[in-house]
């Protein structure tokens, strides 16, 4: 569809205007049903709230952004957009009661919103508009690279709708089973005799012939979608490889997109958030403090100088969870695995991982997020940026209490664990989304509950 933009997306147009009208509908159906009402300016009036606080949910968790899901994620995004709209309309209601509507048109104007959108959501999953490529997938390539993304097709996983049909070597024709010579010259002629929905080019070297473009290019054209080793690693294990990044994928690739809304939509679910975490865990904390004061002399909290967005350092607050003199020798050091500094009340508030609670003041202050990058301190950053390439980029967003490394890995205290932190934290730098926030902070309860990466 062409409006205003030669990239206007079907779906950018569309799909918001059906589902504009469904939740308008709903709600004046609900009305109707309920009061038995015919339309009225109040009617239209809430059902175009309605629609509007929804549709703006529903973009703040990238339903309308690129789709590389299954159904059952599409699924969790709109009931979770819901949830969101039901806040934001108590929040309305509570300081506009003239605009209050009563439970039960609410209800029925819900249940046919959900129906209807689903419904909708499902009807272009089915048309291939918002569907994950699926299908058979060719293998273009030969090295380790190439075996990897072979075996990474081959093992179950929920909700992958792809499977891998053969592996195309660029070098000479290589010989399957079924006594089909495969090669990278009738690429063409292969995607056609199995389906093929979909190629991934799993070479490390690309320059100097190895890569078969013409063939690509063909391949292209037929419909089939062509991926590299890097949106590959992306989509199917949520981290950025380093060892396959190239400067050109960040700069000409999707993501990143970090706009005036996001940081909004952003900052105001953290402060929502945080209010009602303090709130919440506020017993807590005093227990906490108590505990910490009795077994040993010092301050309660700790202030370490950590390294937040910008690479500007910042002082971020920590229950004490060590010895006073845990750094007597003015070094810093990683954490390690069976640490003596630690106390006894350290250890278990470490493995609940209710040291970190007082970094909600500096998520208060605006230093911090709820989910981002784990900030690191200036010493080891300094020494991070000279040995892991990228490294850098974690800082173009605030670091989180929790974050998309946090729940992915165990606790890192190497060089090398932060270069697999990096990776992940890449993706998220990349991707981040309200929903991915949620989705992170839903996983860290499970984290905090199995005590994983407590140190």
């Amino acid at each position: 569809m062409r409006a205003l933009s030669h990239y206007l997306r079907n779906r950018f147009a569309v799909l918001p205007l059906i589902e504009a009208v469904v939740l308008l509908l709903s709600m004046v159906l609900g009305f109707e049903l309920r009061l038995h009402e015919d339309f009225s300016f109040f009617t239209v009036a809430h059902g175009l709230a309605f629609a509007a606080v929804m549709l703006l949910v529903m973009t703040a968790f990238g339903l309308y952004d690129r789709h590389d899901w299954p159904f059952r994620v599409t699924v969790q995004k709109v009931l979770s957009s819901y949830l969101v709209t039901l806040a934001i309309g108590a929040v309305i209601f509570y300081f506009l009661p003239e605009a209050t509507i009563g439970r039960g048109i609410f209800a029925l104007a819900s249940v046919f919103a959900l129906v209807g959108l689903l419904l909708v959501r499902y009807g272009a999953h089915r048309a291939a508009m918002l569907r994950m490529p699926g299908g058979r997938v060719l293998v273009v390539g030969d090295g380790p690279e190439a075996q990897e993304v072979v075996e990474i097709l081959r093992t179950p996983r929920r909700g992958r709708a792809a499977r891998f049909t053969a592996q195309v070597r660029v070098g000479a024709p290589c010989q399957q089973a079924d006594g089909d010579t495969l090669s990278a010259k009738d690429l063409p002629r292969i995607v056609k005799q199995r389906r093929v929905a979909e190629i991934v080019v799993a070479l490390r070297e690309r320059r100097g012939g190895y890569e078969p473009l013409e063939q690509l290019l063909l391949c292209r054209l037929m419909g089939v979608r062509i991926l590299d080793l890097s949106s590959f690693f992306e989509r199917e294990l949520g981290l950025i490889k380093l060892a396959h990044l190239r400067t050109s994928w960040l700069i000409y690739g999707s993501g990143f997109d970090q706009g005036r809304l996001r940081a909004f939509v952003k900052r105001s679910f953290d402060l929502l958030a945080s209010s009602i975490l303090l709130l919440i865990a506020s017993p807590v904390m005093v227990i906490t403090a108590i505990a910490i004061k009795l077994e040993s002399e010092g301050p309660v909290l700790f202030r370490q100088e950590r390294v937040r967005a910008g690479g500007v350092p910042f002082e971020m607050l920590k229950f004490r969870s060590m010895r006073q003199d845990a750094e007597k020798d003015g070094k810093p050091r990683w954490a390690s695995a069976a640490d003596d500094r630690i106390t006894r009340v350290g250890r278990i508030i470490r493995r609940l991982r209710i040291d970190e609670l007082p970094q909600l003041l500096n998520v208060f202050k605006g230093d911090m997020s709820l989910v981002g990058p784990r900030p690191e301190r200036p010493f080891f950053v300094s020494q991070l940026l000279e040995e892991i390439p990228y490294y850098a980029l974690r800082h173009n967003v605030k670091p989180g209490i929790t974050g998309w490394a946090q729940v992915r890995l165990q606790y890192g205290a190497s060089t090398e664990d932060a270069k697999y932190k990096l990776e992940y934290d890449l993706y998220y730098v990349k991707n981040h989304s309200l929903f991915l926030d949620l989705m992170i902070l839903f996983e860290t309860v499970q984290v905090v509950l199995l005590g994983k990466g407590a140190r």
